[in-house]
């Protein structure tokens, strides 16, 4: 049998530790499952184009991404997007539209009970 191993990446290694240790602390299951999804091997990696995130979502959520936001679509609501990381244009897109795009771990120190967000695969 293969044992798993976390991701080689040390940035995604100490949000992995954050998402686990803010789910015991505020005994929330969204930031575990949000952690099992970073320890996901590479070709199971997310990545989110804003066509998605705009079909979706609601006007004015909040939505996490275990993954990368990627530019290609539209996006015609007001919605905050959390996640690993932003293209270019996506990021420009999601603040041309009025919401804000922020990595993981601000997401978890907004809200760390993580009411009312949505995790997008």
């Amino acid at each position: 049998m293969v044992k798993r191993t976390l991701p080689t990446n040390p940035r995604t290694r100490r949000l992995i530790k954050l998402l686990r240790k803010a789910s015991r602390s505020n005994n929330s299951d969204i930031w575990r499952s949000l952690s099992d999804s970073l320890c996901a091997p590479a070709r199971q990696s997310v990545s989110i184009n804003l066509g998605k995130i705009d079909k979706l979502t609601e006007e004015g959520e909040f939505v996490a991404v275990p993954g990368k936001v990627l530019g290609f679509g539209s996006l015609s609501k007001k919605v905050d997007v959390a996640a690993l990381s932003f293209s270019q244009a996506a990021r420009e897109k999601i603040v041309q539209s009025g919401g804000r795009a922020v990595p993981l771990d601000v997401l978890v120190n907004l809200n760390p009970r993580g009411r009312g967000v949505k995790i997008l695969r």
